[in-house]
């Protein structure tokens, strides 16, 4: 469904991405860890458009997108889920969603996938004309995952969704995640706290400096010395 092959990254002169291959099926759940500094984020922004790759190929279902914008990215099926959840604060909670939207013009197909999200997430009824900056951290949460939902999309990537989130909406927020997968549609998750994200994920990428330095089911990452050594040892 989502191909990155060798895909090299840069800001200016200062390369942070190298040869970066991974792969996500057509209804899976891959997690992509590592540290601060490992270029998860740039991984992301790569896919969805915001920075490209000067070699290497983003392929999503058989066509090149590494040269689209964001809202071309968006308009083919992928949607974000963005660090720090990056909801509009002073925009209500149903003007968020309407943002969602943006690249859809069936005015009654968007106001019946509101109604569906209100019925996933029924705190977004309930708070509808609340700025959206009002919210806790963990509502915030679910405006951005609703907000994505919006666009209708195959395949969510997701940008460290636990960040900021006290330990009880951390695991919220996971299992709407497995929820969403469940319902069908593919998740790349980005994120650091490897013990979360394997325990829903079925494969995994670690990435260290730009370079992508494990790749293996969930399980066996989680049972894997390096990992348990750098990431899952408290």
């Amino acid at each position: 469904m989502l191909e990155l092959r060798s895909v090299c990254t840069r800001y200016g002169s200062v390369q942070v991405l190298w040869d970066i291959s991974l792969e996500v099926h057509p209804g899976e759940l891959v997690s992509l860890l590592g540290g601060n500094a490992s270029g998860k984020s740039t991984t992301m922004k790569t896919i969805m458009g915001l920075v490209h790759p000067f070699k290497g190929e983003v392929i999503f279902e058989g066509k090149p997108i590494h040269h689209c914008t964001p809202a071309e990215v968006v308009r083919a099926g992928i949607a974000p889920v963005l660090e720090s959840r990056r909801i509009f604060p002073e925009l209500t909670v149903q003007e968020n969603l309407f943002m969602g939207a943006y690249t859809r013009d069936d005015r009654q197909g968007i106001q019946e996938d509101i109604e569906k999200n209100y019925e996933l997430f029924p705190v977004l009824l309930e708070r509808r004309k609340q700025p959206g900056g009002t919210l806790s951290g963990g509502e915030q949460q679910m405006l951005a995952m609703a907000r994505a939902l919006m666009a209708r999309p195959k395949m969510l990537v997701m940008d460290e969704p636990s960040m900021g989130l006290s330990p009880i909406f951390v695991e919220k927020s996971f299992e709407l995640i497995q929820s969403l997968n469940r319902r069908g549609i593919a998740i790349l998750l980005v994120e650091q706290n490897a013990n979360m994200a394997l325990s829903i994920a079925n494969r995994g990428y670690v990435l260290q400096s730009g370079h992508i330095v494990l790749k293996d089911t969930a399980q066996n990452l989680i049972n894997h010395p390096m990992m348990r050594k750098a990431y899952l040892e408290l």
